[in-house]
C-alpha cells in the first residue's frame, strides 16, 4: 500500500469520525421551544389557561395561577370571570389595591354579579372605607337577596360602624336563610347588650 493510499484511508476515517460526532450532537440537542413561549405567551386559549390556573391554585401555587390568569386576561380582556379570579388571588396575597382594581374591571363588564360586589365590599371594609363597602353590600343584596353570606358580612360591617341594632337584624336575616350559620348566632350574642 502506498503512502498516498494510507493517507486517504486516514483522512477518510477522520472525516467519518467528524460526521459521526456531528450527527451525535444533532440527536442530543433539545428541541427548541415555540416562538410564543420565548415571548412569555403560550399557544393556549384563554379558557385553557383559566383551567390550568384553577389546577395550579388547587395545588397552592398562587404565583403560577396568577401568571396563567394574567396571560388569559391579555388574550381575553373582557372576561369578567378571569378578572374576578385575578382579584381573588391578589386579595389572598394581600395586594388589596390591585384586587380592588380587578374587581372593579370585572363589575364594569358584569354589573350584576353579587360575588364581585361582596368581594369589593370586604376589601373596602378591610381598608376602613365603610361607606363604599356598604354601597357594595346593598348592591349585592339587590342582586341576590337570598345569600346569607352577604347579610352576615354586611352585619359585620355594621358592627364596625357601631350600628348594632341594624347589625343584629342582618344576623337574624342570615340565620333565617341558613339556620346552620353558627357564626351569625355567635356574633349576635356578642352585640346583644349593645342594642
Amino acid at each position: 500500500m502506498s503512502l498516498f493510499q494510507i493517507l486517504m484511508i486516514v483522512m477518510s476515517a477522520f472525516f467519518s469520525l467528524k460526521v459521526y460526532q456531528h450527527i451525535q450532537t444533532l440527536e442530543d440537542e433539545k428541541p427548541e421551544k415555540d416562538d410564543s413561549s420565548r415571548h412569555g405567551f403560550s399557544l393556549f386559549d384563554s379558557q385553557t389557561l383559566a383551567i390550568k390556573a384553577d389546577e395550579a391554585f388547587e395545588k397552592g401555587d398562587l404565583k403560577k395561577a396568577f401568571a396563567l390568569l394574567d396571560e388569559a386576561n391579555v388574550k381575553d380582556p373582557n372576561n369578567a370571570e378571569i378578572l374576578g379570579k385575578l382579584g381573588y388571588i391578589s386579595a389572598k396575597e394581600e395586594r388589596d389595591n390591585e384586587a380592588i382594581s380587578y374587581y372593579q374591571e370585572a363589575l364594569y363588564i358584569e354589573q350584576n354579579n353579587d360575588i364581585f360586589h361582596n368581594a369589593l365590599a370586604s376589601l373596602y371594609r378591610k381598608s376602613g372605607e365603610f361607606t363604599q363597602a356598604e354601597e357594595h353590600y346593598k348592591k349585592a343584596l339587590q342582586i341576590d337577596a337570598a345569600y346569607e353570606v352577604t347579610y352576615y358580612n354586611y352585619a359585620n360591617l355594621l358592627v364596625d360602624m357601631q350600628r348594632f341594632r341594624e347589625a343584629f337584624a342582618m344576623y337574624e336575616k342570615a340565620l333565617e336563610i341558613n339556620p346552620e350559620l353558627s357564626e351569625a348566632k355567635t356574633e349576635m350574642d356578642k352585640i346583644k347588650e349593645k342594642i
